[in-house]
């Protein structure tokens, strides 16, 4: 039986565990080429992209560049939509397939330039307009986030324990821990700074850790109470999300046929193309101030 004919209909975990098997291989690539290059090494294939802050390495595209070839042989006929290379071919048999697999190859860039141990390969799978699967490894710690929908989320370990994920449980906002990141445009950033600024004084703490992916794997993991985030990529948040929703968090995302493009967002402005996920019980008052911050937000922005 030709396998690309049975491809659109597999199952959320089947799904899921292809991303598991190519996150890995990407993963130990990631790893491998760290210790070849050093750190100096790494630095030197660095380049820019959205700004000067905004970094790729020839690591990322090598990642990608496994991933897509993994992928096409794992998954053929499907659609890949990544973070380095944008979207591959999707027909098969002149059949667009229902499939695409949503890739981001370091999520972390800038973290895993320096050598901060926060960098993640991250592959998520949309079945029309709806994200079904998701994957997660942090390169640096060799722990896999997993899910499939309806299915929960999973974290395992380099030695192959298992734990299965659940959000935390603060009992306000007042004792929540939240974590965030911020843009490479400085217009934006500025922005995102009196968001931040307004949410201090009423939470626990914020935390930025420098990759989105991660950052929503730790709301299910219970590491954070929440998780915000305005202009990111659906590269950055498809993946995440999902395992942050199968762990019990209350998510809000872009809709995502507006970002299934080459620039991984919709149009408009970027704090309407916001990603939010908390524990549940503080979800209602989290959203609302996060709607007042960015209220304030734009009235400082604008001088009104």
């Amino acid at each position: 039986m030709d396998p690309r004919k049975d491809t659109p209909e597999l199952p959320a975990t089947a799904l899921r565990d292809i991303a598991v098997v190519v996150a890995g291989a990407a993963a130990r690539h990631i790893a491998l080429r760290r210790n070849e290059l050093g750190h100096d090494g790494v630095s030197a294939t660095a380049a820019t992209k959205s700004s000067d802050v905004d970094p790729v390495t020839v690591v990322d595209r090598e990642s990608e560049q496994l991933i897509r070839r993994l992928l096409s042989n794992l998954a053929p006929g499907s659609e890949i939509l990544g973070e380095e290379e944008g979207r591959g071919s999707a027909s098969v048999a002149g059949r667009k397939s229902p499939i695409t697999w949503i890739v981001d190859p370091i999520d972390g860039t800038v973290n895993f330039l320096y050598g901060i141990p926060a960098y993640a390969v991250s592959i998520a799978c949309a079945v029309d307009s709806e994200i079904v699967a998701g994957v997660v490894v942090n390169v640096a710690t060799g722990e896999t986030y997993s899910a499939a929908a309806g299915k929960g989320a999973t974290l395992t370990f380099p030695d192959g324990r298992r734990e299965t994920l659940g959000c935390g449980s603060a009992l306000s906002l007042g004792q929540a821990l939240i974590a965030t990141g911020f843009s490479y445009s400085s217009d934006l950033r500025r922005v995102q700074g009196e968001v931040a600024a307004y949410l201090l004084p009423r939470c626990r703490d914020i935390r930025r850790m420098g990759s989105a992916a991660l950052d929503l794997c730790a709301v299910a993991r219970g590491a954070v109470d929440a998780y915000y985030e305005h202009g990111i990529k659906i590269w950055d948040w498809a993946a995440g999300a999902l395992i942050a929703k199968e762990a019990g968090a209350q998510l809000k995302t872009p809709v995502l046929a507006g970002a299934l493009n080459a620039k991984g967002i919709g149009d408009g402005d970027a704090l309407e193309n916001g990603v939010f996920a908390c524990e549940i019980g503080i979800a209602e008052t989290f959203l609302d101030t996060c709607e007042q911050a960015i209220d304030r937000a734009r009235s400082v922005s604008t001088g009104s």
